[in-house]
């Protein structure tokens, strides 16, 4: 099994979201499976100077900065495709997703890679059969409460990738009362059945 774990925290010490997606995969991981690690801090293009809809730019048109846009991208559509097992670690920003996901879900949104659109313009996402946990995280913010903005958005990016197998392992609220927040989160982890 492949698994590509994403964090996401702009936090690289002391981050709450980081550590609990450690110990999921720690738990998941079995001797033989690879990791593909990705952490959105090192390295985050955001979409700029398009000159047409969509990420279609002819080659001719392309500045350097296209392509190294182009090369990020691929290289994000290509690590999607490569595995079976997804861990997202996010905390809640401003009540919504950090810019540096929201870059991520824009660069691997690619016509006829992650999704396509059929005959009567539907879209379908060619991303299925995969399982995805996310880790989020939050101060005051409850997870899907009216105002979390961050997991509807992403488990519908999620969908439109064709990606409907997603596990919630939530910590929010810990301002609130962070030993209860970690504890769920951390028996919910511990619960997982990597056999099923």
């Amino acid at each position: 099994m492949k698994i590509y774990q994403i964090d996401t925290s702009a936090r690289k010490e002391g981050s709450t979201s980081r550590a609990l997606a450690k110990k999921l995969l720690d738990k998941i991981k079995k001797p033989k499976d690879e990791v593909i690690y990705r952490d959105l801090n090192d390295e985050m293009i955001f979409i700029s100077n398009l000159t047409e809809s969509g990420m279609k730019i002819p080659e001719d048109k392309k500045t350097a900065q296209h392509k190294k846009m182009f090369e990020l991208s691929d290289k994000l559509v290509l690590e999607l495709k490569d595995c079976d097992t997804i861990i997202i670690s996010v905390p809640i920003y401003n009540f919504g997703p950090p810019a540096t996901l929201k870059a991520w879900a824009d660069l691997a949104a690619r016509v006829k890679e992650t999704f396509k659109y059929n005959e009567d313009g539907s879209r379908v996402g060619l991303l299925q059969d995969k399982k995805v946990y996310l880790i989020i995280t939050s101060g005051g913010t409850k997870v899907n409460s009216s105002e979390d903005f961050l997991t509807p958005w992403l488990v519908h990016v999620l969908n439109f990738f064709g990606i409907k197998n997603i596990d919630i392992i939530a910590a929010d609220q810990m301002a609130i009362d962070y030993e209860k927040s970690i504890s769920k989160a951390e028996k919910k982890i511990l619960d997982i059945n990597i056999d099923e």
